[in-house]
């Protein structure tokens, strides 16, 4: 049971990174940077000057530059997937009679996929330009919390249309910035929210199909090897009925590399479902992650509390929180069928 216990651990390590990258996201002090920086201060005397700039410059390039480093990533990681598939899985559930539509999914799945992925990588997500500058002001109000008029972009020189946000790694003004997403090596924005949704709701089909399929091929092995009514001698030399544990363990030794892409996938699909979940959430709300980020614990930027209400004029009290909701097919409308920077939205 080695392997299981070390197994576990990682998936419970992994977990515990999620939940404070969840918590801690956002802000500006965390448990991370404290702990990078400490453990950099402590580590400098001991690292050459060398092995520092390449470590800086790697980072630098990977989470601050445009790169396509996490684009091969994710297509290699699919590749070892969709092969240990085709090689393993596919012959084996055609063995057990599922059918070849079943097994097709998996594939016309993965080409759904690719094409929203490309969407993302190469789509435009809104631009902020000299030429449209004055369109994009007209397209939404500002709320005067988050967003305020007369402000302008310190880099591209342009006043900043509300609901927009300079991303530095693109070094461009995004209309209804979302986030900068590494693994599209893109902005998600305006104009390519849609695509980055169906980009998600597409992978975690085609990854829980997958899982799906090599669960159900795994347990007709078990049930057509009699293995739940097997015995074993442990090392006392006593006569054990096969558990859980002992059914997982011959899988694991039995079919080793299927069962670890099965226990990759239902990661994945767990970890992305949620970030799915959270993204429609914030479509229904009409809300993008940067303004989610932002209204966290808000504080006027501008004016002392005393007198916050005299000078910001915010918005009424009812809409402080959702300022932009228009309920929710008009919201969901909004995502798919973007505005145009020749209508005004009515509030």
């Amino acid at each position: 049971m080695d392997f299981l216990t070390l197994f576990a651990i990682y998936v419970l390590v992994v977990l515990t990174c999620i939940v404070l990258v969840c918590k801690y996201s956002g802000q500006q002090q965390t448990p991370f940077t404290t702990l990078s920086t400490y453990v950099g201060k402590v580590a400098a005397p001991l690292t050459p000057k060398w092995v520092r700039r390449l470590s800086q410059w790697t980072l630098h390039r990977l989470f601050h530059q445009r790169n396509k480093m996490f684009i091969y990533l994710h297509i290699l990681l699919e590749v070892a997937v969709y092969a240990e598939f085709t090689y393993e899985v596919f012959g084996f559930c055609r063995e057990m009679d599922t059918g070849l539509a079943s097994l097709c999914v998996p594939y016309i799945l993965l080409v759904v996929k690719t094409f929203f992925f490309y969407l993302c990588i190469t789509g435009d997500p809104g631009t902020v330009t000299k030429k449209n500058v004055s369109g994009q002001l007209r397209v939404y109000p500002y709320d005067r919390r988050l967003f305020h008029p007369g402000a302008t972009c310190p880099t591209c020189q342009l006043p900043k249309p509300a609901r927009s946000k300079h991303c530095r790694v693109c070094n461009r003004c995004v209309i209804r910035f979302d986030h900068h997403c590494i693994w599209v090596n893109n902005c998600i924005g305006g104009r390519n929210t849609r695509y980055f949704l169906l980009y998600l709701f597409s992978v975690c089909a085609m990854a829980g199909d997958i899982a799906l399929l090599t669960g159900d091929m795994l347990l007709h092995a078990v049930l057509h090897s009699g293995l739940l009514m097997s015995s074993y001698i442990d090392e006392y030399g006593q006569k054990q009925p096969a558990g859980p544990l002992f059914v997982v363990q011959h899988l694991f030794l039995t079919f080793p590399r299927i069962v670890f892409m099965l226990g990759f996938l239902v990661f994945v699909v767990l970890l992305l479902a949620g970030y799915t979940l959270f993204h429609t959430f914030l479509a229904v709300i009409n809300q993008t992650s940067n303004e989610w980020y932002k209204s966290r614990g808000y504080v006027c930027q501008h004016c002392r509390p005393a007198t916050a209400d005299r000078l910001c004029n915010p918005a009424p009290e009812h809409s402080k929180r959702h300022y932009y909701s228009r309920g929710l097919l008009r919201n969901l409308g909004e995502i798919f069928f973007p505005l145009l920077p020749t209508q005004k939205k009515d509030k």
